[in-house]
């Protein structure tokens, strides 16, 4: 098979280890358990996933790609002990969809596996939002001068604002933002939410947080741009026992490099944050915060998270819930490997 098919970093021992873990056995159990949705035999929970594993392992767009790669790969299909089709694929991502309590009981799984292995983990966080856009057209006339659109292909996706990149300058998108939370210290994601990408970002710093704390986590700081400078952001951080690491905007008609700070008798508000801005631990858990921009970059670039290629937002979350899933179940297997190396 050409090289440039496979992921250098991936090989297919990779994939019979992730599938025989004890986090995602359990999974698998769980699926064949609840039997088929359409009651026909089919191919078994484990060659399904696995499938699943391998999009989003060999950055994979579509479902097509995954079978030709299984069928050219004897390997695979060994690992997978069959070889699925387009359709069963198809039918699969429907059952998931069906079953999430077992597919975030996998992810909690694997979560506290990594914490057990890496107490450290958490406890300092970095939050942001990227773009995802959507499979489809989002414009409200069908053609310049032309009558307005009657039926849109994807209508969970809706306009948003994303910043610049690179090249890309910023601008409006038509699709979805995925959330994310992620540790500075390791940069894996611990939790995260797709969502319209209409929603302004900062309304979803105390749900995160609120999916680390279920998750067995205790964050003690959580970083964040500009964007999350808000009283009420600081205020839900500082319920849950977070200090906020977010820097000040720059004042309206004011040049963007002065900030002026008021000082208030009481600590933990948004003009007093009890990491005071400026000191040296400030800058240290700020510059952390780049930990989340270079996790979008690896998922989008090396796991398959984007371009989308699925549309509504319940399968852009079960899209974002599998990659992740590839993501943090391949750490733990590494993890694992080095301390029984050690």
């Amino acid at each position: 098979m050409a090289s440039g098919k496979v992921a250098r970093r991936t090989v297919v021992a990779d994939v019979a280890a992730l599938l025989d873990s004890p986090e995602i056995a359990a999974l698998i159990a769980d699926l064949d358990a609840a039997g088929s949705p359409r009651g026909r035999p089919g191919y078994g929970a484990k060659a399904l996933l696995g499938a699943c594993l391998i999009k989003s392992l060999f950055n994979l767009p579509t479902w097509t790609f995954v079978a030709a790669l299984i069928a050219e790969h004897p390997g695979m299909q060994a690992a997978l002990g069959g070889r699925p089709s387009i359709w069963a694929m198809y039918r699969f991502a429907t059952k998931l969809r069906k079953n999430r309590p077992a597919l975030n009981a996998c992810l909690d799984a694997c979560a506290a596996s990594l914490r057990a292995a890496n107490p450290d983990l958490g406890r300092d966080v970095a939050i942001d939002a990227s773009d995802l856009p959507a499979y489809a057209n989002g414009h409200r006339f069908l053609r310049p001068g032309g009558p307005e659109r009657e039926r849109y292909s994807d209508p969970d996706a809706s306009w948003g604002h994303r910043s610049a990149v690179s090249t890309r300058a910023s601008g409006s998108f038509y699709g979805y933002k995925l959330d994310l939370a992620v540790c500075t210290r390791t940069g894996l994601p611990l939790a995260w939410q797709a969502r319209s990408a209409r929603h302004n970002e900062s309304t979803y710093v105390a749900p995160l947080l609120d999916a680390l704390h279920a998750r067995g986590f205790r964050p003690e700081t959580c970083a964040m741009d500009k964007g999350y400078d808000s009283v009420r952001v600081h205020q839900e951080c500082d319920e849950r026992g977070v200090d906020a690491v977010v820097p000040l905007r720059a004042p309206k008609g004011g040049s963007k490099g002065q900030q002026t700070v008021i000082p208030i008798p009481t600590n933990g508000t948004r003009l007093n944050p009890h990491i005071e801005r400026g000191t040296e631990r400030y800058r240290d858990l700020y510059r952390r915060r780049s930990a989340v921009e270079r996790e979008f970059g690896r998922l989008k670039t090396l796991y398959g998270l984007g371009p989308l290629r699925v549309r509504g937002l319940a399968r852009v979350q079960l899209h974002a819930d599998l990659t992740i899933l590839a993501r943090l179940s391949l750490a733990l297997s590494r993890a694992q490997a080095f301390q029984m190396a050690a």
